[in-house]
């Protein structure tokens, strides 16, 4: 069974603010370290992904309509 780019998108959009909190959380703890730039890093990507998902999806459905 395949998932729908919309359910990815969403899966991806809960990964990025998962990573932003655990990134809000080490800046607060330790400072900017390597580790809260990967996680800020991973943030930004998930973010990028699961808008593309997205906007894929409603493209996607669009056609379909048509």
């Amino acid at each position: 069974m395949r998932r729908s780019p919309l359910f990815s998108g969403l899966i991806y959009f809960l990964l990025g603010a998962v990573f932003t909190y655990f990134a809000i959380d080490d800046v607060q703890t330790n400072g900017w370290g390597f580790f809260s730039y990967l996680l800020v890093i991973l943030a930004t990507f998930d973010f990028g992904s699961g808008l593309k998902m997205m906007i894929f999806h409603f493209k996607l459905k669009n056609q379909l309509k048509k």
